[in-house]
């Protein structure tokens, strides 16, 4: 089972989201706004002098629980959808995880997926 954690411009929230109903299974996922400071811009991404910015910048974040075969597909969907060609376009990452707990039915694992 994994995790994949996105994070991506808010703007990009519809075509992620559509991009996603468009695969044949989806467990379902969870979208919150956030907010976060980029990679600096400096020599090897360290943090320059002329960067100081007091304002985070406005993002959104999607989790998403699902078996391992699905994963891959989920991963291509967000990135293709989130993609802008730009600097700041966001991230996704993908975790192992060792167990899910269907709250309602107390299904485990895959089951509870």
């Amino acid at each position: 089972m994994k995790q994949i954690t996105a994070i991506f411009r808010p703007h990009r929230l519809e075509a992620v989201e559509a991009k996603l109903h468009e695969l044949q299974h989806l467990p379902g996922f969870t979208i919150f706004p956030a907010r976060g400071h980029p990679r600096g811009h400096g020599h090897d991404h360290h943090f320059a002098d002329d960067e100081w910015n007091p304002d985070s910048h406005q993002q959104t974040v999607l989790i998403a629980f699902c078996n391992d075969a699905d994963a891959a597909g989920i991963v291509d969907a967000i990135t293709k959808a989130a993609h802008t060609g730009h600097s700041g376009d966001g991230i996704v990452g993908v975790s192992e995880l060792t167990d899910v707990v269907r709250i309602r039915t107390g299904e485990r694992a895959d089951a509870a997926l």
